[in-house]
């Protein structure tokens, strides 16, 4: 989700650029993603950065490699330590690249398996919620979790109860927002249940969202759907922005681990009509990202910053600092 895919939902949303609800965050600046070689980055080398402040090779999953190889401690793993509760909630299968690095250390970010059973067994988050591929009902319920298949089983949750859900939605990724959406939640469904079970924590909590398949429409040059997915993003922050609403002891960061697919837009052709662009890849760029934070610290996130820096002011946040 880079400035150009922000700009391009934007302009079919609300008929002009600027107009996402993250948008309007009193705090707004750029981040540069590049990998440990300063070459392009994947999900997994950007999602380490951000979780432990570590630079690593691409593929690697919060992994000291270049290195001797040792888990990096993340960002979840801390606020776990401290006594928050902790989440993940994304559109992709709930062992891809981004939440796996704030929850599972892997060399390879292929090894899905593994990812699970580092959740299960390891960084055990109170919540997640993703696509269920690589992990069964039974096996989360071993685990002490409850789980829940779809949007119904979803919202008949008793949230003030509850404090282990594994919502296992399909067997791969959630739908694309453009394309029939059947039975399962979307995103700001799953992040207002995510809040409201881990609400309940009086020592507080750290919780990832990912709108995933933007980078995967980006990847198919398919604009359609890159704008759907960013607009249901925004909505998803528009969910936690709400809950927040009142807090002084509350940090929300918006941001993205790199662009995909080198977007650019030749013209706005207002609400509700997609603009027209052009693609340069079907893979990443290196093109610095958007960062908009509201709330408490987001001022150390001001101007131009690097990935790891955002897990900074995450420790900092969190400590108390």
């Amino acid at each position: 989700m880079g400035y150009e895919e922000v700009r391009a939902a934007g302009m079919y949303a609300n008929g002009n650029a600027g107009t996402l609800f993250f948008e309007n965050f009193p705090i707004q600046g750029s981040v540069t993603t590049s990998n440990v070689s300063g070459e392009v980055t994947d999900s997994a080398a950007a999602g380490t950065a951000m979780a432990t402040g570590v630079k690593v090779d691409n593929g690697v999953i919060s992994q000291l490699i270049p290195g001797d190889g040792l888990d990096l401690e993340t960002i979840l793993e801390l606020a776990k330590q401290l006594g928050a509760s902790t989440g993940l909630v994304t559109t992709t299968t709930i062992s891809h690249a981004t939440p796996a690095a704030f929850g599972a250390h892997e060399p390879n970010r292929s090894n899905y398996a593994e990812i699970i059973s580092d959740y299960l067994t390891g960084s055990h988050p109170n919540v997640l919620f993703g696509g269920a591929q690589y992990i069964a009902p039974n096996t989360a319920i071993s685990a002490d979790y409850t789980v829940v298949e779809n949007y119904d089983e979803l919202v008949a949750l008793d949230t003030e109860s509850e404090n282990m859900v594994w919502g296992q939605f399909g067997e791969t990724h959630l739908p694309y927002e453009f394309d029939s959406f059947g039975i399962f939640p979307h995103l700001s469904e799953t992040t207002l249940t995510a809040l409201k079970i881990l609400d309940n924590d009086p020592d507080g909590f750290f919780l990832m969202v990912e709108g995933g398949r933007i980078d995967h429409a980006g990847h198919s040059n398919d604009i359609q759907r890159n704008i759907f997915e960013t607009i249901e993003f925004s909505n998803a922050v528009r969910v936690v922005s709400n809950w927040a609403t009142g807090r002084d002891d509350t940090l929300i960061i918006v941001t993205a681990d790199h662009e995909t697919g080198g977007l650019q837009i030749i013209s706005n052709n207002g609400l509700g009509t997609f603009p027209d662009v052009t693609w340069s890849t079907t893979g990443h760029t290196g093109q610095d990202v958007p960062i908009y934070a509201w709330g408490l610290n987001a001022d150390l996130l001001d101007g131009h910053v690097d990935n790891t820096e955002i897990y900074s002011v995450l420790n900092t946040t969190l400590y108390g600092d």
